[in-house]
């Protein structure tokens, strides 16, 4: 699905920024992802960096075998210094372009190291922005980071039966909306979202 690499690295600290902008009162906020509230959202923040870190590293086992929909991720002690820590070693380990290469495995299944990749990009990007909505800040994503994620969730609506997302079902948006909401809604949420209903 990509034969393009691409450093992690810019994406991972603005979501470590996002991150580090979360005050505690705010953690029981809901998010635009429906079974998440904020901490829930960094909980998984966290297990996809471990898990991505892993899959790029080729270290499979319980990190990478576990599907995202076994728990509902949370938050332990310390997650403040550990996720900014984790998002950096993910950032390093696909720097190397080993990491994009060969096979691999995220969240129990088998994928090509490049498809990998951009499913790191895209959960970056999109969780990002999860984060920043649920908590009022602003949001500007890596240029590149964002159109690997818009490729990859246009390539995979174009690929599933009745253009359905990966996290839901396509939100259409115009065709003149910024790239970032078109991705948005490609991720099967509503660009316009600002907080639960």
């Amino acid at each position: 699905m990509t034969d393009t690499t691409l450093d992690l690295g810019p994406q991972t600290r603005v979501v470590a920024r996002l991150a580090e902008g979360v005050a505690d009162e705010q953690l029981a906020d809901g998010t635009p992802c429906p079974r998440y509230a904020v901490h829930h959202m960094l909980g998984h923040l966290l297990g996809l960096a471990v898990a991505f870190r892993d899959a790029g590293r080729k270290s499979l086992g319980a990190t990478t075998d576990t599907s995202p929909q076994t728990a509902q991720p949370d938050i332990g002690p310390g997650w403040r210094e550990r996720l900014p820590e984790v998002l950096d070693e993910l950032a390093e380990v696909w720097r190397d372009p080993e990491a994009w290469t060969g096979m691999t495995r995220a969240g129990g299944l088998d994928l090509p190291g490049g498809v990998a990749g951009a499913v790191a990009a895209d959960e970056l990007v999109i969780h990002g922005w999860d984060l920043a909505r649920a908590t009022g800040q602003p949001y500007q994503p890596d240029p590149a980071a964002l159109r690997m994620a818009h490729d990859f969730l246009l390539a995979a609506a174009a690929e599933s039966d009745g253009g359905g997302g990966i996290f839901g079902p396509v939100v259409p948006v115009p065709s003149d909306a910024s790239l970032l909401d078109r991705t948005i809604g490609l991720s099967g949420r509503d660009p316009g979202w600002t907080g639960p209903a």
